[in-house]
């Protein structure tokens, strides 16, 4: 890190950094996804001070934590007590070719990171109860509360997730947690083309079986993934229920020992090149085969999440990936790249003018004087 980098230890020397500072500053935790957008020379506001359990309420489900503390010990810690972080964050090392382990639970929140079980569970935004948070004014906010039903004033909570740190530093943050199943059975079938896949993925979605995720790998050996939870009776009735419904697709097949590691690799994206660049599509469920044929014709090598809803690409040109991503009414993120290619491309898809200028004002309502403004995105 730079020898100017700010190192604040708690928020009244957060609140002084960023009050006094003169250049923009980069809100800076563990680094695991530093590498995603331009790069940049702004000033590193460091803030690992901010790490620990604040408090922990398993009969509530209900945990406090300050944003430093590592993913890999939130998570250990609500497994701990047989529950878990229903929105699956995960740590983008192995994506970016690096150890794992340094992802953080603010840094997961701020980028609204999700894993497979999002379609059953919601996002972290819908998981952040509450936070405490340092604006660009340098002031401190507190939103939301630590309860789960929580009414009171504007829903700040699901405004600073995924907002990159481009509105506040976070200091503190409340989660949601829910109980872990007991049991967990994969189930798949082989051999779909993406709009087959993704016409399965809507039927095991529309049926009774309760499906927590839905994936598809695309590629020489076609794998479409489906993931059931709960007490085991109740799993394997729904399994059952499920082969029935997806029976005009093929026979469902029971994963076996080797269904843990099919959504591992889709943690790791271990399937798409590593040396290609990557991008992440979001578009409407119904959209996804479509997206995936128009790219794979393009030489894309793809991967299909959330039902079709997500999908991982690796390929080289912008205006292919965005185009498609245009056409199936969704937008494109270039996740990794090349530092030469990250500085001459947008991260995020080009907006709407209304949206644009919606945005904007958010921000300078937040940040009035650009101090999060690093050029990243």
């Amino acid at each position: 890190m730079a020898s100017d980098t700010l190192r604040p230890g708690n928020e009244a020397e957060l609140c002084e950094a960023i009050a006094g500072a003169r250049a923009p500053l980069d809100i800076r935790g563990g680094g695991s996804k530093h590498a995603i957008g331009r790069p940049s020379d702004a000033q590193i506001l460091d803030m690992r001070g901010f790490a620990g359990v604040v408090d922990y309420d398993p009969p509530e489900l209900v945990l406090t934590v300050r944003p430093a503390t590592p993913l890999s010990e939130v998570q250990a810690l609500v497994a701990g007590e047989n529950q878990m972080l229903a929105f699956e964050p995960f740590d983008h090392g192995a994506i970016f070719g690096v150890p794992s382990g340094a992802a953080t639970i603010g840094g997961v929140v701020a980028a609204g990171i999700a894993g497979s079980q999002r379609i059953a569970f919601g996002g972290a935004r819908d998981h952040l109860l509450g936070c405490h948070a340092v604006s660009g004014r340098g002031e401190v906010f507190v939103a939301g509360a630590k309860v789960v039903k929580n009414v009171t004033g504007y829903d700040l909570p699901k405004l600073i997730a995924g907002s990159w740190g481009r509105l506040a530093a976070i200091t503190e943050l409340t989660l949601k947690v829910l109980p872990a199943p007991r049991v967990t059975a994969t189930r798949v079938l082989r051999g779909l083309d993406p709009d087959a896949a993704v016409a399965a993925m809507a039927a095991a979605m529309g049926s009774q079986a309760e499906v927590a995720a839905a994936a598809h790998r695309s590629g020489a050996a076609p794998l479409t993934a489906f993931r059931l939870q709960g007490f085991e009776a109740s799993v394997a009735a729904r399994c059952a229920g499920l082969a029935r419904s997806l029976a005009p697709f093929g026979p469902l097949e029971d994963a076996g020992a080797d269904g843990a590691m099919i959504w591992d690799d889709l943690r790791t994206l271990s399937a798409l090149p590593a040396e290609r660049p990557l991008w992440r599509a979001s578009v409407p469920p119904s959209a996804g085969g479509v997206l995936v044929r128009t790219l794979e014709r393009a030489g894309a090598a793809c991967l299909l999440d959330w039902a079709g809803g997500l999908a991982w690409i690796a390929h080289e040109d912008e205006t292919i990936v965005r185009a498609a991503a245009a056409a199936a009414q969704g937008h494109a993120m270039l996740v990794r790249a090349p530092a030469d290619l990250r500085a001459r491309l947008a991260t995020f898809h080009p907006q709407p003018a209304g949206l644009a200028a919606l945005e904007e004002r958010v921000r300078r309502a937040f940040d009035p004087r650009g101090v999060f403004e690093t050029g990243r995105f």
